[in-house]
């Protein structure tokens, strides 16, 4: 699969699936071309930097647009849930997961490797490690106690 580097924060996970921070219109056709069949966004549309009508945009290009809004502030179990839904759903898909930043996304890919459901803990973490270590309510969310009470900090930015 081709490396679309130039899409923030672009990861391959598998063979299957590819993750990133929020595409442009451009870009969710380059992530077509690259035999993906369908998009799950967990950025809310409010998001600032969100597209304004992806699905349609999704949808257009033949792509199929699953959306479970996570609220930065507030990750739940509900989302997770759905997430892993969905990826259980799609087991045998090209998908592309993304949100506007890729940390809440490698925050569920590192969860769902740490329950088991798939793919590699370690690989996982670092994936996430790479964009972000969560703090406060992330911490919580991923399961390490030992940050819950710090704040998320960002590669590049604070480490």
């Amino acid at each position: 699969m081709q490396n679309l580097a130039h899409i923030i924060n672009w990861r391959q996970l598998n063979d299957k699936i590819t993750l990133s921070g929020q595409p442009t219109e451009e870009q969710l056709k380059e992530i077509k071309d690259l035999g993906v069949t369908h998009i799950i966004n967990l950025g809310p549309h409010h998001n600032k930097g969100a597209l304004e009508d992806e699905a349609a945009s999704v949808v257009a290009l033949g792509m199929t647009y699953i959306y479970i809004p996570v609220e930065f502030d507030n990750p739940t179990d509900a989302d997770y849930e759905e997430f892993c839904t969905a990826l259980e759903n799609l087991k045998d898909t090209q998908i592309h997961v993304h949100c506007i930043y890729n940390a809440r996304v490698t925050a569920f890919f590192y969860r769902y490797a740490k329950s088991g459901k798939g793919g590699s803990q370690a690989d996982a973490f670092s994936m996430m490690e790479g964009i972000w270590r969560p703090g406060n309510d992330w911490a919580q969310f991923i399961g390490n106690k030992d940050a819950v009470g710090k704040p998320n900090l960002y590669a590049g930015y604070d480490y």
